[in-house]
């Protein structure tokens, strides 16, 4: 069993200080929603972000979208051998079911992550399929605590994913932890977490493509593709 975190995303409702900003109050109304019940968006609020702390690693919710859709679409997933959680950059973690089909649609997702932060668990009734609460990526990681973490970032020990995948596979439990932000560095606690920081190219990847590419290395050293060829030749 694999746990994927996506750590720090870049994934908020719309903060405080922002409220009041023009655009923001134009969007709003146009929404018909109040700014504390909307995703921060980059490519929405851009001229509004420039006043916020650490502005260029927010208001990405693309990438923990696009993240989602490529985790929860493997293999791995529908095999039942993959956890999925985002942290994001304010302390928030949001534990996806393996059930979940995610809208393909961006807009969609927002509105679904809308919802989410709304009401804390979406569906409101019936067995959850996202659920958030406010929670530090240490206070997760204790709670799972596995038995090899590894986070990817470029100052780390250069591996390739196959070499890393197949380290991961000895463990019960491995952690793979991804940035899920667009720009800036992991923060020291979330560095602190890793037993080994792994640098798997000389040049920055998008998060969904190392989610991708892990997910995919995993599998192939689980055996994992030729397992479901052969249940297939049974029936």
């Amino acid at each position: 069993m694999l746990t994927l975190v996506l750590a720090e995303s870049a994934l908020e409702t719309i903060p405080k200080d922002l409220w009041s900003h023009p655009l923001i109050r134009r969007l709003s109304k146009r929404r018909g929603k109040h700014p504390r019940l909307m995703v921060l968006d980059r490519s929405l609020h851009h001229h509004a972000m420039k006043s916020l702390e650490n502005s260029m690693k927010r208001g990405r919710p693309d990438i923990v979208h696009f993240s989602l859709l490529e985790a929860l679409g493997s293999p791995l997933n529908r095999e039942g051998l993959l956890r999925v959680y985002v942290h994001t950059i304010n302390n928030y973690v949001i534990s996806v079911s393996p059930e979940i089909r995610l809208p393909k649609n961006l807009n969609r997702f927002i509105g679904l992550i809308e919802d989410l932060f709304e009401h804390g668990v979406v569906p409101p009734k019936g067995k959850p399929l996202l659920s958030l609460e406010e929670k530090s990526l240490l206070a997760l990681v204790s709670e799972l605590k596995p038995t090899y973490t590894v986070i990817f970032d470029r100052p780390g020990k250069t591996r390739t994913f196959e070499e890393t995948a197949l380290i991961l596979a000895k463990h019960e439990r491995p952690l793979v932890i991804v940035g899920g932000f667009p720009h800036g560095e992991f923060s020291k606690e979330t560095l602190d977490l890793a037993d080994e920081i792994i640098c798997v190219d000389p040049e920055t990847l998008e998060a969904w493509i190392v989610v991708s590419r892990i997910i995919y290395e995993y599998e192939r050293a689980i055996l994992l593709p030729k397992r479901r060829l052969e249940k297939m030749k049974m029936f």
